[in-house]
């Protein structure tokens, strides 16, 4: 028998966390389960951090709002966990068993784990470890393994395409390439499918390492057609051929704690060479975080809401250590004993 749950959102934040919270929280009550809820993903796992859901007003009118109202963390890997100590030394502990402990306290039959590949991991380590757990595949990358489609992924391509009808004015109108960079580390989802939406002329995603002489060939034979402008798509994570991708140290990176570099650049190094290949002026738009804010499209709310109904029926089965997906169009689970990013 459930009585009570726990959901836990993690990683980048994403237009569809609440939407999906707001599922399984109304589900939850449907059945008479008492639905709460960790401050700040893993870290409020590790703090025994956490909130009651139903019945608090917090959690009240939250379909269409953006971000996640019980926050999520993007560094906080319970295995190797960040610890200061008053003398200001920094140690990296596994703190999983005291994660285990605070959940068995705390007396919750299933915590729901809101997240991409690196939540997931988290999340089936810990089932193996003896809590119930079940995966929601959350991320704009919309590189979880196993599912069609990742919650907050459709908000971040509807956002990149609105961005590219703008900067097709501007292209039209004073005769440049107009790059956009959008996210997605190692998957072109986002680069690709705003490209198709957008109209755009070009775009490079990770998975092909591109030629830049071919993309400038492109768009002079657009010149030659009488069309002196140009509208690029650079997925963040694309590379040119027999070349790594553009990254950078960010403040706040943790190396230690198994965090990657952050990228970013590439759209910048493609405007510079296409207009020496070219003669085109160009000019490069970062859309960064835009991505990731805000009201999630209608579709994604859809998503999201599925998703969060079905992981909590997934619990009152008794189905555990499985991650919610979506197949062929159809909502079905798989095991998070295995995890692998989506290609």
């Amino acid at each position: 028998m459930i009585k009570k749950v726990a959901i836990l959102a993690n990683g980048g934040d994403v237009s569809g966390f609440n939407a999906v919270i707001r599922a399984i929280k109304r589900t939850a009550e449907t059945h008479g389960i008492e639905c709460y809820g960790y401050i700040d993903g893993y870290r409020g796992l590790v703090e025994n951090n956490y909130i009651r859901l139903d019945g608090n007003p917090l959690a009240n009118g939250i379909l269409p709002k953006g971000g996640s109202i019980i926050g999520s963390s993007t560094n906080a890997i319970v295995f190797h966990y960040k610890v200061e100590h008053e003398d200001g030394t920094v140690t990296y502990e596994d703190l999983s068993d005291k994660c285990v402990q605070n959940v068995k306290e705390a007396g919750f039959d299933c915590v729901f784990t809101l997240g991409g590949d690196s939540t997931q991991k988290s999340a089936r380590d810990l089932f193996l470890k003896g809590i119930n757990t079940i995966g929601v595949p959350k991320t704009i990358d919309n590189d979880v393994a196993c599912t069609d489609i990742t919650f907050g992924y459709n908000t971040a391509v509807h956002v990149a395409t609105e961005a590219l009808d703008r900067l097709h004015t501007t292209a039209e109108t004073h005769h440049r390439i107009m790059v956009l960079e959008v996210m997605g580390r190692f998957a072109g989802w986002i680069a690709l499918e705003s490209a198709i939406s957008g109209g755009a002329d070009v775009a490079l995603i990770p998975e092909i390492p591109y030629d830049i002489e071919k993309a400038a060939e492109a768009i002079e034979k657009r010149k030659k057609r009488g069309k002196p402008f140009s509208v690029v798509v650079v997925s963040e994570g694309a590379h040119p051929i027999n070349k790594e991708q553009t990254t950078h140290s960010a403040e706040g990176i943790d190396n230690e704690a198994g965090i990657s570099v952050k990228f970013g650049g590439e759209g910048n190094r493609v405007a510079k060479k296409l207009q020496e290949l070219t003669g085109l002026e160009s000019r490069c738009t970062i859309l960064g975080y835009m991505q990731r804010g805000g009201t999630p499209t209608a579709y994604d709310r859809v998503l999201s809401t599925k998703y969060g109904a079905k992981a909590m029926e997934l619990a009152l089965e008794g189905k555990f250590g499985v991650l919610t997906v979506i197949q062929n169009g159809k909502l079905r689970i798989c095991s998070i004993r295995r995890s692998n990013r989506k290609q």
